[in-house]
């Protein structure tokens, strides 16, 4: 599949592009793709190696990191999660869960753990992290939804030692991402027809 070529240099028109596209796909389709794409990423040798590993659980058609949360949790691993800090837009704590019952809706009606399960992210040194994203590019930059959460926490010292896994569907990779000075790049991108390696 050809990367999708961008006509419009704008983040927010191809936020909106990317969405609809999402949006648009059938359930049978993502769960399908979502298990492709959760195969690539165990069969990476860091995965199997992390000992304590950040995801998240998807919301509106986004790939389902929530099948290698299971994975994670069932090896006896640690697993942590993202929840927007009240009152701090743009700021992710993270809580370590033993069951992704610990998860329940917050801000933007995306899973969450519970408030008392959550610390600031310096508290932990994951080894592997997955990064959502509406789109990522040849070099690694990723298209977020806009708050700049993502980077913010890539951007923090607990982040440096790990490996930054995006998980994507095919068309959601591109030729090249506007950038901004702040943008984080990621290490790989998963797929469900390819893992796209990127050197720093």
């Amino acid at each position: 599949m050809q990367p999708y070529q961008i006509s419009d240099t704008g983040k927010d028109a191809l936020r909106r592009e990317m969405r609809r596209r999402r949006e648009a796909l059938a359930p049978a389709f993502v769960a399908t793709a979502s298990a492709a794409v959760a195969a690539r990423v165990a069969a990476l040798p860091r995965f199997a190696t992390a000992r304590e590993v950040l995801a998240y659980l998807p919301v509106r058609n986004e790939v389902d990191a929530g099948l290698l949360a299971e994975r994670v949790l069932a090896s006896g691993r640690r697993l942590l999660l993202p929840r927007c800090r009240p009152d701090a837009p743009g700021q992710l704590d993270l809580g370590c869960v033993a069951d992704l019952a610990d998860a329940v809706p917050g801000r933007f009606g995306i899973l969450e753990p519970r408030p008392e399960l959550c610390v600031l992210p310096e508290a932990f040194a994951p080894d592997l992290i997955l990064v959502p994203g509406l789109a990522f590019d040849a070099q690694g930059l990723r298209l977020g939804q806009g708050g700049g959460y993502y980077d913010r926490l890539l951007a923090l010292p607990m982040a440096a030692g790990a490996l930054t896994v995006g998980l994507a569907y095919a068309f959601q990779m591109v030729s090249r991402l506007p950038a901004e000075p702040w943008d984080r790049s990621v290490d790989l991108v998963a797929t469900e027809q390819q893992t796209h390696w990127f050197s720093k």
